[in-house]
């Protein structure tokens, strides 16, 4: 395999915008499937989505990796869901790739999801395409497009194709480069016609051509010169400054097409072929484990020391799968490799290329390359090996959850298989959390939303026979002071033997978003502002340790206390009497009996919710979101369809898709994800407080 001609590319975007349809018609153009099939629809079903569940609901719940050929280069091609709640599957896939499709709607545009994976891609460096798909839908508007993609996304995009017809004429594209027309035929758009430009377009295709050289060759002297003095451009050109800016310095070419009606894909894998990078493209850049301070740079060279990441585990009947993006060197069927994280030798019992839910065996795979392990027992995010304590790639970022409810087996005989199953989930899926209530002695799940439990839900009743009752949906609510206090706290204790002292002076406040900056994803920022030895160095981790440790459970409703920055400015220690315990004491006492002074609030969810309904539900829509505390941020109407963007509680979300089909006679469509944490009101404070009382009291 030569790596020059290796692309690993992942096809993200908006629920609904065509990523598992765009997808089976690459797999079907290249040869790998030889009969496409609907998302939706009779049939096998999409070959991406090849779980029941995903075939069912017509949506992607998890990511699935094959492998095609195109032109004569190797592509991994990863296809990833988009529902926010499945975000985990798009931000691990993105982790390890080198490049990727943006899919958007020619109608929606840039939609709240778009944002989402835009922040992914960005946090991870990853280089995209842009394809404006659905060219056929009524009200498309691909110009309009380009230019949300400018503003929302803050991307340097440029049209790389003007359309031949809209809507329902949706003929073919004009390709700007070599300034021909491109036609999709046969019977499933397999033959390519080139043609000359049709004469009603020639101006307008000179005018884009322009504008496309003009947004170019801000990247490039060469090619300003060439447009100043009014020369012509090759395309051997166009293309080197296109793939250079696209790589390196965050510039979007966008393409056109309809994977429905199969035209425009061909075009696009081209451009992935041309734009995006290699594995030699890219750096990577490994943390030393000997040195912290030290950053290995990966090579993708098949000689060298072996470097991979485990990026997503699946668990089936045939035991555990790890998909590995291989870094550096390479692996062997039977050889054994490290564990980073956990110092284990294991054996990689198997080797295979993925296709969907099908597995093809190897006997090697090197650098580059993206492959499933069998026969190792880690966790998603683990980097390998040959070499013990060598080197640790950054980690995938994780969102917390913030939704929970309890669940139980209907039958007593089922809690086994109900625990290995919500380990297995807990284990692939790391937004996926399990946890024992303390006070009710339930089991509780959490996760990013109503839609990813109920997945779940629905697996271990199919998966593993087990028929289960699941409480009510309950909010991951927040604890935070609103005002600082200065606090002076003496611990004192004698009971036989060496005492306990401890004595700590200092402040307590609500974070700022200075503080935020600095704490990053911390929610305590400790500063230790103690001088001349007035409390030894030693102690002061203990101290931490005690605020840390109150943070768990704030003292208002016992839920986990956000935002604080402690500052230690003073304080005394007793020779006999001072521990590490003492002090640590001291400190969870001076919490627990001070908070209140800082007026605590509890802090909810609040939802970013974009509606999407008809133009006529637009008033009554409205309405609702209001009457359910929403704060709407923008309304917007194109072609009778109205796009609603609100901030909405999540306590008031739960339901919501019922009520929104029945109040727009089944047309309304919704998306949410988490915007930030805000102070509940207090009459409805006064009411959580209450319930949660009630559920703490023993039964």
């Amino acid at each position: 395999m030569e790596l020059r001609k290796l692309r690993n590319i992942g096809i993200s975007a908006h629920i609904d915008s065509g990523k598992t349809t765009l997808s089976e018609r690459i797999l079907y153009y290249s040869g790998r499937i030889h009969k496409i099939e609907d998302v939706r629809g009779g049939g096998d079903g999409a070959t991406m989505d090849h779980m029941e569940l995903e075939k069912e609901r017509g949506i992607t719940i998890t990511s699935a990796a094959t492998s095609l050929e195109w032109d004569g280069h190797n592509i991994n091609l990863i296809d990833t869901p988009g529902h926010v709640d499945f975000t985990v599957e798009v931000e691990r896939s993105l982790r390890v790739l080198d490049g990727a499709v943006l899919v958007l709607c020619s109608v929606g545009g840039v939609q709240s999801q778009s944002m989402t994976v835009d922040r992914q891609m960005k946090r991870y460096h990853v280089p995209r395409l842009a394809l404006i798909n659905k060219m056929d839908r009524t009200g498309s508007d691909p110009a309009g497009v380009v230019e949300q993609v400018r503003e929302k996304l803050g991307a340097d995009a440029v049209a790389m194709q003007i359309p031949i017809g809209l809507e329902d004429d949706f003929q073919g594209v004009i390709d700007l480069v070599t300034m021909k027309a491109l036609y999709f035929d046969g019977g499933n758009g397999e033959s390519i016609r080139e043609e000359e430009i049709p004469a009603e377009l020639t101006a307008a295709a000179a005018t884009a051509r322009n504008e496309m050289l003009e947004g170019l060759s801000m990247y490039s002297d060469e090619l300003m010169e060439l447009l100043l003095s009014e020369e012509e451009v090759s395309e051997e050109l166009i293309h080197r400054i296109c793939r250079d800016a696209t790589i390196n310095q965050g510039f979007t070419p966008v393409f056109l097409g309809s994977a429905f009606k199969n035209k425009g894909v061909q075009p696009l894998m081209d451009a992935v072929n041309r734009y995006l990078p290699s594995p030699l493209d890219r750096e990577v850049q490994a943390n030393d484990i000997q040195d912290p301070t030290h950053k290995i740079t990966l090579a993708s060279d098949a000689s060298q020391t072996f470097v991979g990441m485990a990026f997503k585990i699946t668990d089936d009947e045939y035991g555990q799968l790890t998909f590995m993006r291989i870094y550096q060197g390479q692996i062997s069927k039977g050889a054994q490799y490290f564990n980073q994280r956990t110092g284990k030798k294991e054996r990689f019992s198997r080797i295979v290329r993925m296709h969907s839910d099908k597995r093809e065996e190897i006997d090697t795979a090197s650098a580059g390359d993206i492959v499933a392990i069998m026969g190792i027992d880690c966790a998603s995010g683990d980097t390998y090996s040959q070499q013990a304590k060598y080197c640790n790639l950054e980690n995938i970022f994780v969102a917390d959850p913030v939704i929970k409810m309890s669940i139980t087996p209907l039958s007593r005989d089922n809690a086994d298989k109900l625990g290995k199953a919500l380990q297995r989930f807990r284990k692939e899926d790391p937004t996926f959390q399990v946890f024992t209530d303390e006070e009710t002695g339930e089991t509780v799940i959490a996760g990013m939303g109503e839609l990813h439990l109920e997945v779940y839900v629905e697996r271990i009743k199919r998966e593993y026979g087990v028929e289960v009752e699941v409480g009510a949906p309950k909010v991951s609510y927040r604890e935070s002071g609103t005002v600082g206090f200065a606090y002076d706290h003496k611990r004192k204790k004698q009971t036989g033997g060496s005492g306990q002292y401890g004595h700590i002076v200092g402040t307590i406040s609500p974070m700022t978003d200075e503080d935020r900056e600095e704490a990053g994803d911390d929610e305590l920022l400790f500063v230790d502002k103690v001088t001349g030895g007035r409390i030894p160095k030693n102690f002061i981790p203990a101290i931490e340790k005690g605020f840390r440790h109150m943070m768990d459970k704030g003292p208002v409703a016992g839920y986990p206390v956000v935002g604080l920055k402690v500052v230690l400015e003073d304080g005394t220690y007793h020779d006999v009497d001072s521990s590490d315990m003492a002090f640590m004491l001291t400190a969870q006492e001076c919490f627990r009996e001070n908070f209140s002074r800082m007026k605590p609030a509890l802090l909810e969810p609040i939802m970013q919710t974009e509606i999407e309904c008809p133009e006529q539900f637009q008033g009554a829509v409205v309405g609702q979101v209001s009457s359910k505390r929403g704060m709407i941020v923008s309304t917007d109407t194109q072609n009778g369809v109205t796009t609603i963007v609100a901030e909405v509680p999540l306590a008031e979300t739960f339901g919501y898709s019922t009520e929104l089909r029945s109040l727009t006679q089944g047309q309304g469509t919704f998306t949410m994800e988490l915007c930030k944490y805000s102070p509940v009101p207090a009459s409805i404070q006064t009411e959580i407080i209450a319930e949660r009382k009630a559920e703490m009291q023993p039964a």
